[in-house]
């Protein structure tokens, strides 16, 4: 298996802004010196892939060194459907174990449906990170609640395929995986739905074992970073994005760097603890 460390970013549920994170976490490493591969798996949409274009050519055009990761974009293998998966299955291994062996991070892009491909990914990642939008519509593909009390009364469709990555991870004996859950486009403002779906993903991190973090607030720059391939963590002026930098700049470039730091400090104690669970086990 590769040595480089592999972020998936995986939600099946279209819209939860898992591009925008996969990005926005890839050029956060590249930031810190690391070196970044990124791979789109959503070959319809291919939204990371054209966010990797256009940052590409905005660096190109303005002639400014913006810091642009290795990407592939997966491309589909014909034949029948075992020879596919097969196939597939055998390709994106090679991908991630060839980009491992010159880069530190692999960043995985999933699309917004379940597939052989989608799991397999899963069961590639050293750290899955789960985006999700504030509502119960989008937490149903985590768990079910109780319509009364709001409580979690089971788990659903996204989390059993997880649960079945986890799995196959364990059987191919390597280490668990790191699975962070961020609730992204958080409204700025309390509200009884904002308290309701935290206090159920809380009980459910309980169940099926993820952390639970602050992600990105709904924001109009976000969208507006996009055509130009640019993001949150980078050095935005003037000159990069065609406008003074506001308020909300700075407030989404410090909620980015909380959530690097929540996903990498947290990474390492779950490895701690992991290696501390081990030892006593030998013992």
């Amino acid at each position: 298996m590769t040595s480089a460390r592999v972020i998936v970013v995986g939600n099946n549920k279209g819209g939860s802004g898992k591009s925008t994170i996969a990005m926005h976490v890839a050029i956060a490493l590249i930031k810190a010196g690391q070196s970044v591969a990124t791979i789109d798996l959503d070959t319809k949409q291919k939204t990371l892939t054209h966010y990797v274009d256009n940052r590409r050519d905005w660096a190109r055009e303005a002639s400014l060194d913006l810091g642009v990761p290795t990407h592939m974009c997966f491309e589909t293998v014909g034949g029948g459907v075992s020879e596919v998966e097969t196939l597939g299955r055998s390709a994106l291994s090679e991908i991630v174990e060839r980009l491992g062996r010159t880069h530190d991070f692999v960043v995985i892009d999933s699309p917004g449906h379940d597939n052989y491909l989608t799991t397999f990914a899963h069961s590639l990642a050293s750290t899955l990170i789960t985006p999700l939008n504030d509502s119960f519509l989008d937490f149903d593909v985590l768990g079910t609640v109780d319509p009364n009390d709001f409580k979690v009364t089971g788990i659903s469709h996204y989390a059993m395929m997880v649960e079945e990555a986890r799995r196959q991870r364990s059987l191919s004996e390597q280490p668990a995986f790191d699975w962070v859950v961020l609730r992204s486009r958080l409204s700025t403002l309390g509200s009884r739905n904002k308290r309701l779906v935290g206090e159920a993903l809380g009980e459910l991190s309980k169940t099926l074992n993820f952390r639970l973090v602050d992600g990105l607030a709904e924001r109009v720059i976000f969208r507006e970073f996009y055509p130009r391939g640019l993001t949150a963590v980078d050095d935005v002026s003037q000159m990069t994005l065609g406008a003074r930098p506001t308020m909300s700049h700075i407030t989404a470039r410090l909620e980015m760097e909380r959530l690097m730091t929540a996903i990498v400090f947290g990474h390492l104690i779950v490895r701690l603890r992991d290696l501390s669970d081990a030892n006593r086990t030998a013992a």
